[in-house]
């Protein structure tokens, strides 16, 4: 007993030293270990701004939703709301830079306070903080807004904040967050990530529906302006916004009208794109991007198409299963069938080959397993021993390859011995279980076009005797299914931070598996992958950190929970050549926050070269 007491003193002495070193007293910035921001307290803005960046004019972009929104509010789970609420309309407490890991800067919050021993987080709010309608921002606005994420928002927040024991308002303008514990290093910048809305416009009203579509007041650097329900939304830029010249915002929010415009197909979306029916496209489809913009205005210049932000960790992506779904339940089913799709066929013949094919869950970062565990990796992996893929332990994952010929008859003879072990016999032309059931799935499908990625997939599939099919139905329908879990596979991803913490139990951890709002598409129960998500959260420095990344994409990796896709060398991105855009690109994000108009039209090459200014050219964001 003498020995336990002792290492627990031990143990708890280490975590409060560990935390002294983090934050006793106000600091302008969050860091994940303590570390020091890369900007001071006295830093006048952002380097990835143009500091002298022209205000006016307006930008019009397609939605990062498929489909319509049916209320304002972004921050639940049902339905679909307009996400660039979360930002324009609303500002947070502190905002994330986007050339860090993770560093968040006080904004609404013009100072905060991590406690010592790690068990509580103090705001103190800018007392020149106002709501669009005037009103101050108070700590009670903040406690308000917190409460009903909690209890009316998305299920993502209760994950996220399930480790806050309470909420104290100190003083109208101070605000304390206390902890059930110290062990989750990302909270407190979680916290500060938080929007506040205000308490007097919205505790008479839905916010559990989203509130409809009536303008909202809001706390950041747009209002509201006209709304075209399901349609469109546009944004106009307060001029008289508290915040406009604080350093985290200089060189940001050019814009004078702010568009959003929604569409139900991303191959319409491309289309009006291109007849200059609006400005900006985020494109998420490989092909898309790599075929779907040729033409004269390419050529020229007036039309862009550049990855932007190469530095910055792309989502993952791939083809998950639903694991409630006994044929998907025997890992060699599920390794068999990821055999069988062929990346460097699909990347030469439809996606030019500027694709990279998916490894790991954290691609492109430092979290990403690539090669055999280290002694620290092993120490975390033991305890697990028997409970994880024997894999983890001695082999480093590869997807597998081909040729790119198309032709794949060695892969389909190793996935039909896999399926032989795990039971699955020729019947004539189909592969068949002990009870004669045929092997077949099908792929949900929410979204147009995707289905030449997946048509030569269901063709090696046939040729072996399994039945794919492909059902292709509306945004709505789909969303519905999904968080239902009523789908064999889907297509998804999974967004990667270099600093990861409670919210990857949002997309892997099996008590959220089941729930409609959580990303746990796999509906992946799995206590070893709990185990390490939560050893990650509670990881005392960044090296112990990454040691846990490891060994949770090893079980992840292992487990075949998914056909990894592929992720583009940075942010596909194509835009009407008529923007300024910083010399300095921010590392983690495309960042149009940042951009602002330099002509009312599209622009050639040449003509842009001859108006750059502090603008970037095509050849420096290429």
């Amino acid at each position: 007993m003498r020995f336990v007491f002792s290492s627990l003193m031990v143990a708890t002495l280490v975590l409060v030293s560990g935390f002294q070193a983090l934050s006793a007293a106000p600091q302008h910035a969050l860091t994940v270990y303590g570390e020091a921001p890369r900007y001071p307290a006295n830093f006048k803005h952002f380097d990835y701004v143009n500091a002298d960046a022209p205000k006016g004019g307006s930008m019009r972009r397609s939605a990062q939703e498929i489909g319509q929104f049916d209320h304002i509010m972004p921050y639940l789970d049902k339905g679909t709301g307009v996400s660039q609420v979360n930002g324009l309309l609303y500002s947070p407490l502190a905002v994330k830079s986007l050339d860090e890991p993770y560093t968040v800067y006080g904004l609404i919050a013009e100072k905060m306070e991590r406690a010592a021993d790690g068990m509580s987080l103090r705001f103190y709010l800018n007392p020149k903080a106002r709501f669009a309608d005037g009103t101050p921002i108070t700590a009670e606005d903040v406690r308000f807004t917190y409460n009903l994420l909690m209890t009316q928002g998305s299920l993502s927040y209760r994950t996220e904040f399930g480790d806050v024991q309470g909420v104290e308002v100190e003083s109208p303008t101070q605000i304390r967050f206390d902890f059930k514990s110290n062990e989750s290093r990302t909270l407190p910048l979680d916290l500060a990530s938080l929007p506040v809305f205000p308490e007097h416009w919205w505790k008479d009203r839905d916010f559990a529906n989203g509130g409809g579509f009536e303008a909202p007041v809001g706390s950041g650097p747009y209002r509201i302006g006209q709304v075209d329900p399901g349609r469109s939304i546009t944004f106009e830029r307060n001029t008289d916004w508290w915040a406009k010249d604080l350093p985290v915002n200089r060189g940001m929010y050019n814009f004078d009208h702010f568009k959003v415009e929604y569409f139900g197909d991303t191959d319409v979306a491309r289309q009006v794109l291109r007849g200059g029916g609006y400005d900006y496209n985020r494109e998420y489809s490989a092909t898309g991007y790599s075929i779907g913009y040729d033409g004269d205005a390419l050529t020229e210049g007036r039309l862009q198409r550049a990855h932007l932000a190469k530095g910055s960790v792309q989502s993952s992506q791939g083809f998950v299963f639903n694991l409630d779904r006994p044929k998907f339940q025997d890992r060699r089913v599920r390794q068999a069938l990821a055999m069988l799709w062929d990346f460097e066929w699909t990347n030469k013949q439809m996606m030019r080959n500027v694709y990279v094919r998916q490894n790991s869950y954290f691609s492109n970062s430092d979290l990403a397993a690539t090669e055999l565990p280290t002694e620290s990796e092993l120490k975390i992996l033991e305890p697990l021993r028997g409970q994880v893929p024997p894999e983890v332990f001695t082999t480093v994952f590869h997807t597998p390859k081909t040729d790119g010929t198309g032709f794949i008859r060695d892969k389909q003879l190793q996935a039909l011995a896999l399926l032989e072990e795990a039971g699955w016999m020729p019947k004539g032309d189909k592969l068949v279980n002990a009870a004669g059931e045929p092997l077949s799935f099908t792929f949900l499908n929410g979204q147009s076009g995707f289905e030449k990625i997946l048509l030569p997939y269901k063709r090696n599939l046939a040729q072996i005797g399994i039945d794919f099919e492909i059902r292709r139905i509306d945004s709505a329908q789909y969303l519905n299914r999904v968080m239902a879990r009523d789908y064999d596979m889907i297509v998804t991803g999974y967004g990667v931070s270099t600093s990861p913490g409670m919210e990857l139990y949002n997309n892997f951890g099996s008590k959220v598996a089941k729930d409609a709002g959580s990303s746990n598409y796999m509906v992946l129960r799995d206590p070893a992958v709990d185990t390490l998500i939560t050893g990650l959260a509670k990881a005392d420095n960044k090296p112990e950190m990454i040691d846990y990344a490891h060994a949770l994409d090893r079980v992840l990796q292992w487990g075949f929970y998914w056909i990894p896709n592929y992720y583009p060398p940075g942010s596909s991105t194509v835009w009407w050549n008529r923007f300024g855009i910083p010399k300095v690109q921010a590392s983690n994000s495309e960042a149009i926050d940042t951009w602002w108009e330099i002509s009312p039209q599209a622009l050639t090459n040449e003509q842009f070269a001859q108006q750059r200014g502090a603008s970037a050219i095509p050849s420096e964001v290429k």
